[in-house]
């Protein structure tokens, strides 16, 4: 039986958890207006799981009305679960909902998990927002590698050529895994110092990085 608006309600209603979880499942399977208007029921939940779920689902269903959706991720980055705020501040870039920036550079400063910084500094190339560049210039300097890397992945989405002189240290690190990401960035960037640099790297020593240098270039 296929899912309908009477029947999800019903199942985020359930004191039972399986039942919940079902049902945010079953949103994806409604029309996005109703959808919406549910998945704003299942965020509610007491249980972080379908908050969870349901709050991933914004980055499609957040379309329908973006000033209340800003509402909801806003409140949602003081979650107490860190993967539910992780979660916001994914759909919060999706959705390009700028009036966020200053949320996020907030909590990415006062959070301890790793988990939310990251997805704070992963979602900011796709936020688009040109305020994000100092932010990402400071989680390059993070001693965590995940967040460097998102950083230099993100600088690279953002696009401002600024972020070429930034990257260029990158550019020789030990983990060809850093470089490769240097490379994807410069790609996008552009300009005449980041294809320098790009020159050089087609005579890294690890064949991805060689190949994906010459594409750059071409």
């Amino acid at each position: 039986m296929s899912a309908s608006a009477e029947s999800v309600r019903e199942l985020l209603s359930s004191e039972n958890l399986g039942d919940r979880l079902r049902a945010v499942n079953q949103i994806r399977e409604l029309e996005p207006n109703t959808g919406f208007e549910l998945v704003q029921i299942a965020i509610g939940d007491k249980n972080s799981r379908v908050r969870y779920s349901a709050v991933s689902q914004l980055d499609t269903l957040g379309e329908q009305d973006f000033d209340l959706s800003l509402r909801i991720l806003r409140e949602l980055l003081n979650d107490p679960e860190a993967d539910v705020q992780a979660a916001a501040a994914d759909c919060l870039g999706a959705l390009k909902l700028h009036g966020a920036f200053e949320d996020l550079e907030q909590l990415y400063h006062t959070t301890s998990e790793w988990l939310v910084q990251f997805s704070i500094i992963a979602t900011l190339g796709a936020f688009g927002d040109p305020r994000s560049l100092e932010l990402l210039k400071q989680a390059l300097n993070s001693d965590n590698g995940l967040i460097q890397t998102a950083a230099i992945s993100s600088l690279g989405e953002l696009g401002d050529v600024q972020a070429v002189s930034l990257l260029i240290p990158y550019s020789t690190n030990p983990d060809w895994q850093v470089r490769y990401i240097v490379v994807q960035a410069l790609s996008n960037l552009g300009g005449a110092e980041a294809q320098s640099i790009l020159e050089t790297l087609v005579n890294d020593e690890v064949d991805a990085i060689r190949q994906e240098a010459k594409q750059a270039l071409e």
